[in-house]
Formats: structure tokens, C-alpha cells, sequence
């Protein structure tokens, strides 16, 4: 599987989300390392250890995995001649006393997964280095009884130095240097007991400067007295270093003797550490086992994009037995996109050895290659088109596919002249045919939409849009070839049945009927009126000019020339050829060499509309009214220009 095609895909996305579940840097290396298999034994016997990781993971979700990195590191350490610190040994004890329990939470779930926790039970018993680590361990040091020489040299060392601080204790609380303390407490610097001496007075104190206080008033002074003392303690301390050394090292010995035992422990949790990482992810996407063939066939019952959790629209699709190229037609974000995604993705997953969002039941295929072209692939670099930049992967494509391949092509054809792009798909369509590889296309041509109805191995589906609610439901049908919908969206909008009915026989070189199934009085005139005006209705009428001057009749829709906006005459025009035109609610005069005639008013208005609709306010209209039905007393009907 190439790299593109897993990430164009999401497989890439998928395996992050699995590292997230990881508890070590090894699990995670390991999981971003997994590819999708076509050994169908081993892609089985991953699923089966999946499914019983669950199911423990549904009895205890506090599976005992013990970080393994630093485990081999100290491996490692011992293996160069360097000891193992104390400290060092507190992560291995942690480690062992893993191993120890994890052997137990597997034999206890071994009538639920007699698979996944056989696999504890390989390792070896290390309870007597546990026993030896610990008794020669304590609070991560050495412990004082791990030799008798430790135990007699720790107990030297101690006397020594209570011996030490009674003799600064009683310097410190004596005639001697009385008038020389800054205060009677004995302190300890550097590991050293001090005298606190006035600055002034140091060198009254004869002995070694350990010290300063931060204002520089007090100086830290280890009495002479003491010296003899100290000398025989250093000595006990380098011979107590030389002790603990010689410890560490039979313990270091000790532990490499483990190694084979170790590494074995070692692997076993990182295996489990993957396990169950892949298991939890598949846990949260409710994920169920497919079955998996390698004739081609699949059978996917309300699949779902993972990345789109509860919010994707399950997909259902039965294909592979009797076709082998499907071509899905269908407005835009009707979902053609994420159905040829999660097709693909979910074909990943499975062979990856991962369930897969579907209801129990669903089957997969078994493909040695994937492909896919889809999205914009232009080439900056390249200085390629989007349309050369995807031929350019599709020809790569067509060089490569098999009887042994899966190939998903969206929106095949388009960038180019459309009689051109729909020709070269349903080439390219038919060379990967011949070629033995399965098939998922989407697209806009109604021509394949014809081609893949009459040609064997060939499969229409489309997706479903509901034109009550002008929105797609995402739902694939199979054997169906949709249409782009956009004369009936048309129709629903307000626009009149005679363009929707022209512009179908334009497009399909036969009547739609549009003008029977839909009558102008059913429709909304408010939304007829302003989706003709936006629409560029090109197939009017010329009125014949009179004289110099171009005729226009109120409620005309007349193209301004220098701004490309579109008005309404409301008056004109008058002896210079002036007309006032009503744009965006605001008047104005334009010349007739400046307008031209974009929609006559008797193409869009009764015969006896009332203008003062468009070109009155509400309160003048109200006013007229009024007038004319009575008389009222002071109410004055001005007019509005």
C-alpha cells in the first residue's frame, strides 16, 4: 500500500488515534509501524486477539502493562560494565512485580480470552531476583543490611559522626569561642558540622570556611578540634562507596542473568501494550469483526466513518458478486466522497487486523493494492493543472493495477472540456476493467451514468436527496443513477417552469414536461421574482427600438452596462433618453445607451400587476389604498420619486 493512499484515506489518522491508547514509546513505534496484510491467516488470528482483549477489557479495564523502555536501557547499561544504581533497581523491582501480577489478571481471565492471556504464562518465574533485589533494596538505596562489611562500616560511620557533632556542640556552647558565635547552634554545610562565626572574629576560629551567610555577616567554620575526627570518617565513607559499589555490581550480575528471561517478559508486554491500545480504539468505535474473503466480494451493513463517530450517516453496500466496478452518481456533498472513503478506509482496517464501525456481518475483501485518486492534486512545484496533476496519478494508476487491486477514482474526467473528460473516463474506466481491478467511481456525466447501465460488471448507485427539504441524506442506492437534482431544486426555489423546461431540453434534447407537472400559479411569486432576477435569462426577446432612442416599459429588467447590476425601469424616457431605473430599492437615471433589455415585464408579471409593489413604499401603498375607497381628512397622498 503506498503512502499516499493511506493518508488520503485517513488510515494514517486512524493509526495516531490507536498510538494514543499506547503506554510506551516501543507500543507506539510498533503500532506506527502497522500496515495493512494480505495474509488472510494472520490478518485473522490479529482480529481473534482483538475481540478476547475486549472482552477482558470488558471484565477489568486496568490491564497491569509496565513501561518497558528503560527496562532495556538498564539492559543495556549492564551489558557496557556499568552497575545498576539503587534508584536505577527501584524501576526494575516495579517492573518484576508487573510481570508477576499480570500473570495473575491472565490466569484469571483465561476462560474469556484462553488466547490473549495464554500469552502471560510464557513468562518465566522471577520471583527469586525480586527476593534478591529487594533484600539488598531499601527506599532506593542500598540497604545497611545487604552485607555484614555495609553493616559494620554504616554503624562506624554513624558513631563518628554523633561523636563529631557532641564535640562542635560543646565548642559551640563553651568559654572558648563564646565571643566569637554569631548564635550557639550547631549547623551542618557540605555534610560538614560548623561553628556560626561572627565575620570579624574568623580568624579567631581556627578550622575550614564551609560557608557564608547571604547578608556576609556569618561565617561557617569547621573547628581544628574536629579534624582527626573528620579524617577517620572520610575514610569509613570512601570505604562504605567501595561497599555499596561491589553490591551493586553482584546485584547488576545477578539481573543480566535474567536477560534472556527478561527480554522475554519484556516483548510480552509490549505486545500486550499494543493489543491493547488497538483493542480500546476499537472499543470506542464500536467495531465488530468482518468476515473476510478473497474473492472481492464485500458486504458492509451501516458502516461508518470512524472519524465521523455518531454524526456519519451508516452506509450499507452488497458488492463483488456479480459486478465489479460501481459508479456513483449524485448532487455535491451528497456524500459520494465520504462513501468512497469509508469504503476504503474500512478495506484497510480489516486487512490491518482491526474491527471495523459496521454491524455485525459485514464482509470485506482481500486486496493486495489499493489505489486512489481523488481531491485537488495540483502541483505548484510541478507547475501542473489540477487536471494534468490527476491524470498524471491516474496514469500511474493504469500502469500498476491488477486483478488483485482496489481502486477508488473521484469525480473522474473532470478539469477539462466535458465531452473530452467523459470520454477519457469511460476509457480509463474500461482499461481498469479489462485489467481485473475492482472498482468504486464517482461522477457527474450523465453518459456514464449510461455506460455503466449497459456494460456488464458495471453497477449504477447514486445518492440519495430529498427534495422536500432540499437536503441529501447521504444514503447510497445501489442500481440507481441519480441526477444532479438541479432542475427540480430549481422548481422548489420559485424558478419558472418555462426556463427549468428550456433548460432541460437544452441539456437532454427533449422535453422535461415541467410545464404540466408544475403551473405557475402554484408557485410563489416573491421567490419567482427574485430568482429570475439573479438568473442570467439570455433566451428574451429584443423590443425593437423607436427612432434613436431605445424603448423600455416599466418593470423591464434592463442590464446597467458600466456597473453589470441589474434594474427596473420606472419611468423614462424623457426628451435626452433618460430613464429611471430602480436598483437595490434606490433610483436612478441612466441613459439608454447605457441599458440594455435583460428581461421584458411581460415575461415576469401579469397583465395587471400593480408596480407600486416594487417601486412604492408600504406606507404610500396604505395611503392610496385608503384614498380611494373614502375620503379621510388631512391624509395627503405625496408621491415618491
Amino acid at each position: 500500500m503506498n503512502e499516499q493512499t493511506l493518508d488520503v484515506l485517513g488510515y494514517n489518522k486512524v493509526i495516531q488515534d490507536i498510538m494514543d491508547y499506547a503506554r510506551t514509546d516501543r507500543g507506539k513505534e510498533t503500532i506506527h509501524q502497522l500496515k495493512p496484510m494480505v495474509n488472510e491467516r494472520r490478518i485473522s488470528q490479529l482480529l481473534t486477539e482483538i475481540e478476547e482483549a475486549i472482552e477482558i477489557l470488558k471484565i477489568s479495564s486496568s490491564v497491569p502493562i509496565h513501561t518497558v523502555d528503560d527496562i532495556e536501557q538498564l539492559i543495556t547499561q549492564g551489558k557496557k560494565g556499568l552497575f545498576i544504581r539503587a534508584d536505577q533497581f527501584s524501576r526494575v523491582l516495579s517492573f518484576l512485580d508487573h510481570c508477576t501480577k499480570l500473570k495473575r489478571f491472565m490466569k484469571d481471565k483465561e476462560y474469556a480470552a484462553p488466547t490473549v492471556s495464554a500469552y502471560a504464562f510464557s513468562i518465566e518465574d522471577v520471583s527469586q531476583l525480586e527476593e534478591t533485589l529487594s533484600s539488598a533494596l531499601r527506599n532506593g538505596r542500598v540497604d545497611d543490611y545487604a552485607s555484614k562489611s555495609l553493616t559494620d562500616l554504616r554503624r562506624q560511620i554513624s558513631e563518628l559522626e554523633d561523636r563529631m557533632k557532641a564535640r562542635v556542640q560543646d565548642l559551640a556552647r563553651g568559654k572558648k569561642y563564646a565571643t566569637y558565635l554569631q548564635d550557639t547552634v550547631v549547623s551542618e554545610r557540605q555534610g560538614r558540622f560548623v561553628l556560626q562565626v561572627k565575620k570579624e572574629y574568623k580568624s579567631k576560629v581556627p578550622g575550614s570556611v564551609m560557608d557564608t551567610s547571604a547578608s556576609g555577616s556569618t561565617v561557617f567554620v569547621e573547628p581544628a578540634e574536629i579534624s582527626s575526627i573528620q579524617e577517620e570518617l572520610n575514610l569509613y565513607k570512601m570505604m562504605e562507596e567501595a561497599e555499596v559499589e561491589r553490591i551493586l555490581f553482584e546485584l547488576t550480575a545477578e539481573f543480566l542473568d535474567y536477560e534472556h528471561t527478561l527480554m522475554l517478559a519484556l516483548d510480552v508486554m509490549h505486545n500486550y501494550d499494543v493489543l491493547f491500545a488497538k483493542a480500546k480504539y476499537c472499543q470506542a468505535i464500536h467495531g465488530t469483526r468482518p468476515s473476510l474473503t478473497d474473492d472481492k466480494t464485500m458486504n458492509l451493513i451501516e458502516a461508518r466513518h470512524p472519524e465521523l463517530k455518531d454524526n456519519a450517516v451508516p452506509l450499507s453496500i452488497e458488492f463483488g458478486e456479480e459486478e465489479r466496478a460501481l459508479v456513483i452518481t449524485g448532487p455535491n456533498t451528497g456524500g459520494k466522497t465520504v462513501t468512497l472513503k469509508t469504503v476504503g478506509l474500512l478495506t484497510l482496517m480489516a486487512q490491518a487486523g482491526l474491527l471495523i464501525p459496521a454491524k455485525s456481518g459485514s464482509k470485506t475483501g482481500i486486496f493486495q493494492q489499493v489505489f486512489i485518486d481523488i481531491g485537488d492534486g495540483q502541483s505548484i512545484e510541478d507547475n501542473l493543472s489540477t487536471f494534468s496533476s490527476r491524470l498524471v496519478s491516474i496514469i500511474q494508476i493504469l500502469e500498476q493495477a491488477n486483478d488483485h487491486s482496489l481502486v477508488f477514482l473521484d469525480e473522474l474526467g473532470s478539469g477539462t472540456d466535458p465531452a473530452e473528460g467523459m470520454g477519457l473516463a469511460i476509457a480509463i474506466l474500461e482499461q481498469l476493467y479489462k485489467k481485473g481491478a475492482t472498482l468504486f467511481a464517482t461522477t457527474h456525466y450523465n453518459e456514464m451514468k449510461s455506460f455503466a447501465e449497459e456494460s456488464e460488471g458495471f453497477l449504477n448507485g447514486s445518492m440519495e436527496f430529498d427534495l422536500e427539504t432540499l437536503k441529501p441524506t447521504y444514503r447510497l442506492l445501489l442500481g440507481e443513477s441519480g441526477k444532479s437534482q438541479a432542475f427540480e431544486i430549481a422548481l422548489k426555489l420559485g424558478l419558472h417552469p418555462q426556463i427549468v423546461e428550456q433548460a432541460h431540453e437544452r441539456a437532454y434534447k427533449e422535453s422535461g414536461d415541467y410545464k404540466e407537472r408544475f403551473s405557475s400559479e402554484t408557485l410563489n411569486q416573491d421567490a419567482l421574482k427574485r430568482q429570475v432576477t439573479i438568473n442570467r435569462y439570455a433566451d428574451y426577446k429584443k423590443k425593437k427600438a423607436v427612432g434613436e432612442v431605445k424603448q423600455f416599459d416599466q418593470g423591464d429588467n434592463v442590464k446597467i452596462q458600466a456597473s453589470d447590476e441589474i434594474g427596473i425601469v420606472y419611468t423614462g424616457p424623457d426628451e435626452r433618453g433618460n430613464y429611471v431605473i430602480q436598483v437595490k430599492g434606490e433610483k436612478k437615471t441612466y441613459n439608454h445607451k447605457r441599458l440594455t433589455l435583460y428581461i421584458q415585464a411581460e415575461d415576469l408579471y401579469p397583465e395587471d400587476y400593480d408596480f407600486d409593489i416594487i417601486f412604492k413604499s408600504k406606507s404610500y401603498r396604505k395611503i392610496k389604498n385608503d384614498l380611494s375607497r373614502k375620503h379621510v381628512d388631512g391624509l395627503i397622498l405625496e408621491d415618491e420619486e
